[in-house]
């Protein structure tokens, strides 16, 4: 399909204005998957907050530049989706791990974190990556751990001094029995 000036300007703009606001990129080669594969693909993406398009690699090397991504610029070669965390960094790895998972046609090219070009291997790394809500809840463990340590030491005293009481009174108990 051949596109014109204007639609291509506006398909460069489009991806740059994502680019700059996106976490993480992958750019993974598509060739292979059915349509309806890659329409499953299109839909989980939309469903987890990654934006993903196919895009040729001319105009994606324009978007890209000028980005925190603009690292992956020799690595756009052959047919590709591109998939942009918009949410957490780790989103758009987790979605393409779970697609790879049930379609091994799905080849993951490049990975764009940070200004860093990670190697293709490095996707199952960012995908363990805790979601936001689980950092937070991680961080929050580890800062009420202490205090419910001090809590407990604080606490520790009594309930020895009670259960001594509780021994005591169970052996009168049993040599009233006797």
């Amino acid at each position: 399909m051949v596109l014109k000036l204007d639609d291509k300007k506006a398909i460069v703009s489009e991806v740059a204005a994502v680019a700059n606001q996106a976490l993480s990129l992958i750019a993974a080669e598509y060739s292979g998957l059915t349509v309806s594969d890659l329409t499953n693909l299109r839909k989980s993406a939309r469903q987890s907050g990654v934006y993903m398009r196919v895009v040729r690699n001319t105009l994606a090397r324009r978007a890209l530049e000028g980005t925190r991504f603009s690292c992956m610029q020799d690595s756009l070669v052959g047919p590709l989706v591109l998939a942009f965390s918009q949410e957490d960094p780790g989103a758009a790895a987790r979605l393409i791990r779970d697609f790879v998972k049930q379609n091994d046609k799905l080849k993951v090219k490049a990975i764009a974190l940070d200004n860093r070009l990670l190697p293709a291997e490095g996707l199952a790394s960012l995908a363990n990556l805790p979601t936001r809500d689980q950092a937070i809840a991680l961080l929050m463990s580890v800062m009420n751990a202490p205090i419910t340590k001090f809590v407990r030491t604080l606490a520790e005293p009594h309930t020895q001094l009670v259960r001594v009481f509780a021994a005591v009174a169970d052996k009168k108990k049993q040599s009233e029995a006797a």
